[in-house]
């Protein structure tokens, strides 16, 4: 008869969880004729012996010979095992996990190399180990998989009121500000005596919250505040996690600014949310191992928003993240990623799981604006960060080098009382210069960036702009080549906005063209949040750009919609967001990318997001753990469902396979090719009882679509239909995609889907040796 390691467990003295284990030991399985002496000698061992307690069936010793691998080049792994089929306590696991660790001569314990223990994100532990330890690890019963850890970074007041979100009105008043909600955030650490941070009106948190917080200072604000990385505290010396944590949930600031600039009321999107920090990250960027320890305590403690501006990148069974991210997803967190900040190359997005909110950049209506005044009368549009309140009284001659342009070569000329023209992708030795006597600084943007201007230089006399005056510097002669600034301050009502961020990432993935990613356009250039830098030059509040600043406000809107609707899953929360996404600007046309083109699908997502329309969205494309799970088998296979979905009782064969172009994602992706391709998606009715919706097609002339049946008619809440829809087309020259939308229009609703054909979409999976 055999026997399990958890039997025995049950038996042991309460003291003997407490000893510190050894590695060190002889056979770990037994096979016995009586059921007494097995649990009579087992019982002895558990009480007497320092064993580690044994986890799997027929697991062996297993010993590293000295000499046999280089013990030096220890890396740390993270080990994915079999869970035990009961729910078994934080000292078991712990236990369990030791007893994989190989020991060596000299008797180091497997505790001390235990790097975390993860119990929610996936049964599994970070730890050093040599390769070869790692093959022997890889051998004994119950291991699933290892993921050599690697090395993430960062994706580094006006904006409320540019999502439509007005103090004591409207949406914001009846989600009451995100009450009751907590938001969690896998960053930097906190500056937790910020005024951001401070709990007026915040209410005590729920019942259900399991977390501690060990912040400087904590509050019924700042619920929670751990620390996963070695030997540093809460505190946040990056100044990332500051930021986004207030722009997601901070309170209200009044006569917030950063030094003049930008003035008003500053607070996050969702002000009446509790915030949970997990430090998983410094300056020299986050390890996958302490991201996964943040993620676990995440879980436990029990967050409903995960906001997490960490760049993840790999096929999602190779990312032990995204895999942990499944987990928070499939126990009712919504998870919001930033997308990425490589810029506007195709297949460059970032974090592009379909259970992920994945979150484009875009600008606001608001510019520091500084008038660049030109020696032919023109006056061309800059910005800058530190202004001064008279505009220069004369003329200076510009000096710029097609030849030379960074800013560097330029103090190999005389810069006094010249305005020095140089690139901004190589400021450095800006102050060199300005010291040296120049009359002022532009730094002009690569010819790629085209109109987003990246602040990120505060100097007095330095003014960002667009590549246009290079074009004026290298062509006019030496008389009319001069310039003057005149400083505007901040103005706001600036048109067109949103506009799309040059830095932010595009798709399609490059794993999973089928799902359109990114999913959604947020504010994320030159946004104002706290500052853990009070007394410093820069001051209580700071100006970044990136993705890091757009998801968290997509994770404070999903704090307000979990406060209207705390029943909703995340896939129901992501989908209000997306089907009422806007696709028109401030000027009336299309939302546009950096270079003033049209935005396309890949750009920004389904269009920029609106908080009052998602709150009340009326339909909602729903999706859970089982329909991921088919869409992984049809992926993946079972290898891929067994390390991302783990459990048991799902296996391919008992699941039908879900192509990607079926999983009922609130958009459309499809082949671009003559014949017709139907798809189907079923939405949940989440608006009045008895509602009718009929199909609105918008499709180029290149698409034919057909929906079917047309109309849906729904008699109460919580009502699901199903509906096809066919496309067929054809290319048009220089196009890569052709885009249109389906739109279920009521009369009080108008529920949009963008449809993209795409040529050469792969229609079946690639090879799954591959992953």
């Amino acid at each position: 008869m055999t026997y399990h390691w958890w039997d025995v467990y049950k038996l042991r003295a309460p003291s003997a969880g407490k000893e510190s284990p050894s590695s060190s030991s002889s056979t770990r399985y037994c096979t016995m004729a009586s059921l007494a002496n097995l649990l009579v000698s087992l019982l002895l061992i558990a009480i007497f012996s320092p064993t580690p307690i044994l986890c799997y069936l027929n697991q062996a010793s297993v010993r590293v010979q000295q000499g046999a691998t280089n013990t030096s080049a220890y890396h740390t792994y993270i080990v994915l095992v079999e869970p035990p089929p009961f729910n078994a306590d934080e000292d078991m696991y712990h236990h369990c996990y030791e007893s994989f660790l190989p020991s060596s001569r000299d008797g180091d314990s497997g505790k001390a190399r235990l790097v975390h223990s993860y119990t929610k994100v996936f049964s599994g532990f970070a730890t050093m180990l040599t390769d070869g330890e790692l093959d022997a690890v890889a051998k004994k019963p119950g291991f699933v998989r290892a993921f050599k850890e690697k090395t993430r970074y960062l994706m580094t007041t006006r904006t409320p009121k540019f999502l439509g979100l007005r103090n004591s009105t409207g949406f914001w008043r009846d989600a009451s500000y995100g009450k009751g909600v907590i938001v969690g955030l896998l960053d930097t650490g906190i500056y937790a005596k910020h005024g951001s941070f401070d709990d007026r009106d915040i209410p005590s948190p729920p019942a259900r919250w399991k977390g501690s917080c060990k912040a400087t200072r904590c509050n019924n604000k700042l619920i929670g505040a751990k620390s996963f990385v070695k030997h540093e505290d809460t505190d946040d010396e990056d100044g990332h996690g500051t930021h986004t944590s207030s722009t997601a949930a901070g309170n209200f600031i009044i006569n917030a600014s950063y030094h003049g600039m930008a003035a008003g009321t500053a607070s996050g999107v969702a002000p009446g949310a509790h915030i949970a920090m997990y430090k998983v990250c410094n300056s020299v960027g986050c390890y996958e191992s302490d991201i996964l320890a943040g993620l676990d305590a995440a879980i436990k403690d029990g967050v409903d928003v995960l906001s997490i501006s960490i760049g993840l990148g790999d096929k999602f069974d190779k990312d032990p993240i995204a895999i942990g991210l499944f987990s928070a997803m499939s126990k009712g967190i919504v998870v919001v990623c930033s997308g990425g900040n490589d810029g506007a190359e195709p297949h460059s997005i970032k974090n592009d799981a379909p259970w992920l909110i994945t979150v484009a950049a875009g600008s606001v209506d608001r510019s520091f604006d500084v008038g660049v005044n030109l020696g032919n009368g023109m006056s061309l549009h800059g910005e800058a960060l530190n202004q001064v309140a008279k505009p220069m009284s004369k003329m200076y001659p510009l000096l710029y080098s097609e030849a030379q342009r960074d800013c560097n070569y330029m103090l190999n000329h005389v810069v006094a009382q010249k305005i020095v023209v140089c690139d901004s992708e190589a400021p450095w030795f800006v102050d060199s210069i300005l010291q040296a006597g120049a009359a002022g600084v532009v730094l002009v943007n690569k010819a790629s960036d085209g109109y987003t201007v990246t602040l990120d230089d505060d100097n007095s006399g330095v003014v960002q702009m667009s590549a246009v005056l290079r074009a004026y510097a290298a062509s006019s002669s030496s008389r009319w080549a001069r310039a003057s600034f005149s400083y505007h301050n901040t103005f706001l009502g600036y048109r067109p906005a949103p506009v799309v961020a040059s830095f932010s990432s595009r798709g399609p993935s490059k794993h999973f063209p089928g799902v359109l990613k990114p999913d959604i356009l947020a504010p994320g250039l030159n946004i104002l949040a706290a500052s853990p830098w009070t007394e410093s030059k820069i001051g209580p509040f700071n100006i970044l750009s990136g993705t890091s600043m757009a998801a968290p406000h997509i994770s404070g809107v999903a704090a307000l919609i979990k406060g209207l609707h705390p029943d909703w899953s995340p896939a129901a929360v992501k989908s209000a967001m997306m089907t009422t996404a806007y696709v028109v600007n401030s000027t009336g046309g299309s939302v546009l990318d950096e270079k003033h083109g049209k935005a396309d699908a890949y750009a920004m997502g389904v269009g920029h997001v609106n908080p009052t329309r998602a709150a009340d969205p009326g339909l909602v494309y729903d999706l859970g753990v089982i329909d991921y799970a088919g869409y992984i088998c049809w992926l993946l296979g079972d290898r891929g469902l067994a390390t991302i979905v783990r459990n048991k009782s799902l296996t391919c064969a008992k699941l039908p396979k879900v192509r990607d172009v079926e999983l009922n994602y609130p958009t459309i992706t499809v082949p671009l090719k003559p014949t017709a391709l139907m798809v189907n998606r079923t939405v949940t009715n989440v608006g009045p009882p008895s509602s009718t919706y009929v199909a609105k097609l918008d499709m180029p002339k290149s698409l034919t679509a057909r929906v079917t049946p047309n109309k849906l008619v729904f008699s109460k809440a919580g009502e699901k239909k199903t509906f096809s829809v066919s496309v067929s087309g054809k290319g048009v020259h220089g196009q890569k995609h052709v885009e249109g939308s389906l739109s279920w229009v009521s009369t009080r609703h108008v529920v949009r889907s963008p449809i993209i054909a795409v040529p050469n979409l792969p229609e079946s999976p690639p090879s799954q040796e591959s992953f």
